[in-house]
């Protein structure tokens, strides 16, 4: 087993890392920028060491100092957790060239599914299949004008070396394509460093679902069923659910099927997710990536199976326990992205001081958060500050345990997009599972400001919340009085408890 592993990362998933770590008897090891010195990552690790400045470029960008640290802790694995360098091929070297282990599949691995085009000629080859396109970038507008004569109209141009939605154009018409090509390449150098555009047949309205993989280092690979994750702006995920409401069990084992065998063509070692889109009873793969996702929790819920434990036994050289025919579904999970963003205001981003946190509990209810009170929350950063999951033994329970969840959630200090999750579990539609990417957009009445009644019952909900706090806070008061003098408040910081 792997004896003291270093979390490169930040925030929820650095917190979900190190208690996984814990469980298992691993010392964590913390790295921070000088904002988050304080942060709840830091607190919760065994040891932590200062990267740099706030600029993620100068702090958790920096792989010299991520490896200094590394040697300096004693640290003998890396974790990279999921965004800065987690899906970067040449982290994943520098790790195992230090003589590291790096949690996470080969680099060759990720360089092969990180360029979109070389993964679509992998999956071709595999016979995974493949939205209808190109699987070979395109030069010039000219170049790119023939491949959409030939797939057909409409066309999706995609950054080759992409992901997020950066570098995507959708066309319709032929006079709209020289242009929109030429933003997708400024856009694509601009997000990835490579201009490189293909192209594939625009699915109009399609739904994205996700399989998750598990592979060890002995060949054997196994999926942990679907999520369903087409609740999304502008590519970008917003609610997450396990299982999907659409899929057959028939389409299920074939989606999963090919979810194994495209880990099997690139021989992927770690845990990864293949993702597809899904369309009047057809799936096309879309991606896979090949890290841990923001929505592993719905899986780890419905399944019973901790995802990031078996992340790190997997990187210690165990096999995997479990057999395909032993994974079972049970009940339905879904996940809210609590981002520091302004619904009501187009998702601006919010900044601040995070004055006050009350956080749900109950049966079913699990918080993955990354904030703390007193936590600053930056714009240097991506604006996730945790995640709201919950589990039921069916949708329509989990909607309604999700819905308590978010009554109950309260984050004062900034904006979050906590409303807009609220509402949307009361929008007809969405309850009854009638949704594809599309969606979100089709639907603005979830991003309109509250009307005053909506107003009047936050008020009345956050006033009764906040008076039963304030009860409780005078009742351990009197306790704390019968005790003595004042009794201390202590933080917990590692395996030890200093004065707050």
């Amino acid at each position: 087993m792997i004896r003291t592993l270093l979390i490169a990362n930040r925030g929820e998933i650095a917190v979900r890392i190190a208690r996984a770590a814990r469980e298992l008897g691993v010392r964590s090891v913390a790295v921070y920028s000088e904002p988050d010195r304080l942060a709840p990552h830091v607190l919760e690790a065994d040891e932590a060491h200062l990267l740099g400045p706030a600029p993620s470029s100068e702090s958790y960008l920096r792989v010299d100092r991520i490896l200094e640290v590394a040697a300096r802790s004693g640290a003998d694995a890396v974790h990279p957790g999921y965004g800065f360098l987690a899906e970067r091929a040449h982290f994943a070297r520098a790790v195992t060239d230090a003589g590291l282990v790096f949690v996470g599949p080969a680099a060759a691995t990720i360089q092969a599914m990180g360029d979109k085009t070389e993964a679509r000629r992998h999956m071709q080859t595999a016979g995974v299949p493949i939205v209808p396109g190109l699987v070979d970038p395109v030069a010039d507008p000219f170049a790119a004008l023939d491949a959409a004569l030939a797939i057909g109209y409409p066309v999706l141009l995609k950054a080759a070396a992409g992901g997020g939605g950066k570098g995507m154009r959708v066309v319709a018409d032929p006079s709209e394509l020289p242009h929109a090509f030429e933003a997708a390449r400024r856009e694509a150098q601009a997000a990835f460093g490579d201009a490189s555009i293909y192209l594939e047949r625009y699915l109009p309205r399609p739904r994205h679902v996700e399989i998750q993989v598990l592979g060890d280092a002995h060949g054997h690979i196994l999926h942990l069923g679907e999520r369903e994750c087409s609740i999304q702006r502008r590519h970008q995920k917003l609610v997450e659910e396990a299982p999907s409401v659409v899929l057959t069990p028939s389409e299920r084992d074939a989606m999963g099927a090919a979810a194994v065998q495209a880990a099997r063509a690139v021989g992927y070692v770690g845990a990864g997710t293949v993702e597809f889109l899904y369309q009047d009873g057809e799936f096309f793969f879309l991606e896979m990536n090949t890290r841990l996702q923001v929505e592993h929790p719905v899986t780890e819920l419905v399944t019973g199976v901790d995802i990031v434990a078996w992340q790190l036994r997997i990187a210690s050289g165990e096999s995997l326990l479990l057999r395909q025919e032993e994974v079972r579904l049970d009940g339905h999970a879904i996940e809210c992205r609590l981002t520091s963003e302004d619904p009501w205001h187009g998702f601006l981003p919010s900044t601040g001081t995070i004055a006050h946190l009350r956080v749900p509990t109950g049966p079913g209810v699990r918080w993955d958060g990354g904030i703390e009170e007193g936590f600053q929350v930056s714009l240097h950063y991506d604006p996730l500050l945790g995640k709201l999951i919950v589990h039921a033994p069916d949708r329509e329970a989990a909607i309604a345990r999700m819905a308590r969840a978010l009554d109950e959630l309260v984050v004062e200090g900034v904006e979050t997009s906590a409303p807009f999750h609220r509402r949307l579990m009361d929008e007809p539609d969405f309850r009854a599972g009638r949704f594809d990417i599309r969606y979100v957009e089709e639907h603005p009445a979830l991003f309109m400001e509250p009307t005053d009644e909506d107003a009047l019952r936050a008020v009345a909900v956050s006033a009764a919340l906040l008076e039963d706090e304030r009860r409780q806070r005078h009742r351990t008061q009197r306790l704390g009085d019968s005790a003595g003098p004042g009794l201390p408040a202590w933080r917990k910081a590692g395996w030890s408890w200093q004065p707050r």
